[in-house]
């Protein structure tokens, strides 16, 4: 792996902007896109007609982005390799009719995103965040990154069961947060939103909100090893994927055998199904005008696609000194030792034995540690896009990650360590 690759602490540090300036997909999209424009990446039209000159380019779709480099004299039949993420986590999202209120409070109306810990959206400051359609077909991005919203927890007072026997929310009754007092006025909180973004609200035709922590990432413990933030369910592998497709994009085209690509999805954690998530067209679609782009042909998509290599980067969940019967007991992946390799045989993640192979190696290269994980036998295994990706488009696919604490947490804790190691076996397999 070229020394000019390399990512250090500076990339953690760096992890912690990302996360601040993305508190919605729309928004992590947009910041991934910035950061590959000053790469030299341009963005192309799904409308406009492609054309096969080599490059950095990305597509924009809601809360999904796909973004390629095609090296000088790829041939059409050239293969991919292509680091898949999701830019969604479980929160709460702002529905249609969205003011209500009782007994003199002003609340918001939210659904449930998601398989989201309720508990810890508690009692903590929150912010407003997304995206508002406008009624000439554009979209505005909204970020309220102040204390707006809370969902107050009942006093112990109230519900003297809470600490011995577990603390037992209703998703419909008890998550609805609290904005401010007095009587409920339809229309209110899309008027404020629109005042806050500078814009008319009769012009305001639909919208896709969220509230959001506004507690920054820390570093925390007492050597500071460790990194607390939000949305590092999926948001650390998108920005490890981004940091890794600029600089590879950087390397000089000769060096570089495969393609390199980088597919954020959003709707990973409901699913995937839909026209921006992994079990949607997006990724095929792009993928295959690129071939047909550069004048290939249908054999030439069929040769690209089967020398293709997919890392589906995602969090997966480190030991746990409080719950460790809850892990397998021969598989303890810790916090900053390296990312780690997700295996499940029902094909709840990808991985095989040549997929192993594959990762190994881009850990070789980069000299970076990895780890293994596998779940209980005795509990159900969570799934990522990487089952989805290699079935939907028969691409070999590897399902990888960083082992993280207090997932689908509003806040969730990592080691300082290992998103820059991940950044650095993700470019590995980018340059081939």
């Amino acid at each position: 792996m070229s020394s000019s690759l390399r990512f250090d602490r500076g990339h953690t540090d760096d992890l912690m902007a990302f996360l601040m300036a993305s508190p919605s997909p729309y928004h992590a999209v947009a910041t991934a896109a910035a950061r590959l424009e000053r790469a030299g990446f341009r963005q192309v039209e799904e409308t406009a007609a492609w054309d096969g000159t080599s490059g950095g380019k990305y597509v924009l779709r809601g809360g999904a982005i796909v973004a390629w480099y095609v090296p000088e004299g790829a041939a059409a039949h050239t293969p991919f390799r292509i680091v898949g993420a999701h830019t969604d986590s479980p929160n709460l999202r702002v529905k249609p009719l969205p003011d209500l209120g009782a007994h003199g409070w002003r609340q918001v109306a939210v659904e449930v995103y998601g398989g989201t810990l309720l508990n810890t959206w508690l009692d903590r400051d929150l912010g407003l965040a997304g995206r508002i359609s406008l009624n000439d077909g554009t979209h505005r991005l909204v970020n309220i990154d102040r204390p707006l919203l809370r969902v107050p927890q009942l006093a112990v007072h109230l519900d003297r069961s809470a600490n011995p026997d577990g603390l037992k929310l209703d998703r419909q009754k008890h998550m609805q947060p609290i904005w401010g007092l007095g009587d409920v006025e339809e229309g209110d909180l899309i008027r404020f939103v629109a005042d806050e973004v500078g814009v008319d609200a009769a012009d305001v035709t639909g919208w896709d909100l969220m509230p959001h922590a506004v507690e920054a990432p820390a570093y925390l413990g007492r050597d500071r090893e460790l990194l607390a933030g939000p949305r590092m369910d999926n948001l650390l592998s998108v920005h490890a994927a981004t940091a890794a497709l600029g600089a590879v994009a950087a390397q000089p085209d000769e060096s570089l055998p495969y393609i390199p690509v980088m597919a954020a999805f959003d709707h990973e954690e409901n699913g995937s199904q839909s026209d921006t998530g992994a079990d949607g067209p997006l990724l095929g679609t792009v993928l295959e005008r690129s071939v047909f782009a550069r004048g290939g042909t249908y054999e030439d998509r069929a040769r690209a696609f089967a020398g293709t290599v997919c890392l589906s980067s995602d969090t997966g969940h480190a030991i746990h000194p409080n719950y460790a019967e809850r892990h397998d007991p021969t598989h303890h992946p810790v916090v900053n030792g390296g990312p780690i390799l997700k295996v499940n045989v029902n094909q709840r993640y990808a991985t095989d034995g040549s997929g192993r192979a594959v990762f190994a190696e881009a850990c070789r290269k980069a000299d970076v540690p990895w780890q293994t994980f596998v779940s209980n036998n005795s509990m159900p295994c969570g799934t990522t896009i990487g089952p989805i990706t290699a079935a939907r488009h028969g691409i070999q696919t590897v399902d990888i990650g960083v082992a993280i604490l207090s997932m689908h947490s509003a806040r969730e804790l990592c080691g300082v360590d290992d998103p820059y190691l991940l950044a650095n076996a993700v470019a590995a397999f980018l340059a081939g």
